[in-house]
């Protein structure tokens, strides 16, 4: 392969939102431009190129540099600034906060920046352009036949599933999903609830204790915490559900909505990320008053209720993603501004 014309670097070994933006948005680029992802830890599935020849591109064109990270802004500037490599610095911020000073500096050097969100966008004190992440409708879609993807997941096939996918802790709200299930379940015999999700230690007893009221509620076989799953597994158990709950306090963008309505699954969540511009409320599921509990017990049993309502969202929320929230629609709006960068 040629030497590549775009450099996604991805300085973080630990996964995180922004490295598996990398990873399932990079394969789909490289089949578009010449890009390679550069950091330690990527899968080999994700085309690559050691850290050390990223940074010793020759001099012979310009290229563009896309960061995602302070770290990923920074070592930018010093191959641009120190070694005199010819980079076009790109930053994509999904951040919904006030930057710090050293931050907004970096963010000033950049030559095009990009938000998540018109939310993120507000924060960076430049002009942006929006570009909302997509979904890879191909690896996220509906399954031909729910009840035996169930029995093979050891799930029940006869339940009303509910799901909630992401790191268990009170940012992700699932203290309050926990709440509405204890609140609705009783008198919903066939709702159940599970969670993915890695527990750090710093959660352990924030998860001990929601764990603990479920038990003494006698839910503990309808509320299940399933632990960190495989990618592959993961995805199934998206395909296996019958509603998708994100009740998070806060959030970047949020990917995960997404991720279930492609698989053909209502999703509820708070107003908070990109949730509202990723749901269309009634219609692929509802979105609830932020960290309100009630709010969000009166969503779930609105779709728990009414069976005919949620094979109809189920429908609408596969082709509100196919039409308005691939990956390849996200791919191609980044490319256009590596082209316009190179054209310069």
């Amino acid at each position: 392969m040629s030497d590549p014309l775009v450099i996604a670097p991805n300085l973080k070994r630990r996964l995180s939102g922004v490295t598996a933006t990398v990873v399932r948005l990079i394969p789909v680029q490289a089949r578009m431009i010449a890009i390679r992802a550069t950091g330690p830890g990527l899968p080999p599935e994700v085309p690559h190129i050691p850290l050390i020849r990223a940074t010793m591109m020759p001099r012979d064109r310009w290229r563009v540099w896309h960061a995602r990270r302070n770290t990923e802004m920074a070592l930018g500037l010093i191959l641009r600034r120190i070694l005199r490599r010819r980079f076009r610095l790109m930053f994509t911020s999904a951040a919904q906060r006030h930057h710090t000073g050293f931050t907004r500096w970096l963010i000033r050097q950049q030559e095009a920046l990009v938000a998540t969100t018109p939310q993120a966008a507000s924060y960076l004190e430049r002009p942006a352009t929006v570009v909302m992440h997509g979904v890879d409708t191909e690896t996220f879609h509906p399954t031909a036949d729910r009840a035996a993807l169930r029995k093979s997941l050891g799930l029940d096939p006869d339940a009303v599933l509910i799901g909630c996918f992401g790191r268990v802790r009170e940012q992700k709200g699932v203290d309050l999903l926990v709440g509405a299930g204890l609140d609705l379940l009783p008198t919903r015999p066939r709702a159940q609830i599970v969670f993915t999700g890695r527990i750090t230690p710093d959660n352990r007893a924030f998860a001990d204790d929601l764990k603990a009221k479920i038990r003494d509620a006698g839910l503990g076989d309808r509320i299940r915490f399933l632990g960190e799953l495989p990618w592959a597994d993961l995805v199934r158990h998206y395909q296996a559900l019958d509603l998708f709950v994100a009740p998070a306090r806060w959030e970047g963008f949020g990917l995960t909505p997404l991720e279930a309505m492609a698989c053909g699954v209502p999703a509820i969540a708070s107003r908070v990320g990109a949730y509202e511009a990723l749901i269309r409320d009634g219609e692929t599921g509802s979105l609830v008053t932020t960290g309100d509990r009630a709010s969000l017990a009166t969503a779930l049993a609105r779709w728990l209720d009414d069976d005919q309502a949620r094979a109809e969202a189920s429908l609408a929320a596969r082709a509100h993603v196919e039409a308005n929230h691939t990956i390849e629609t996200e791919a191609r709006a980044l490319i256009a501004i590596y082209r316009d960068l190179l054209a310069r």
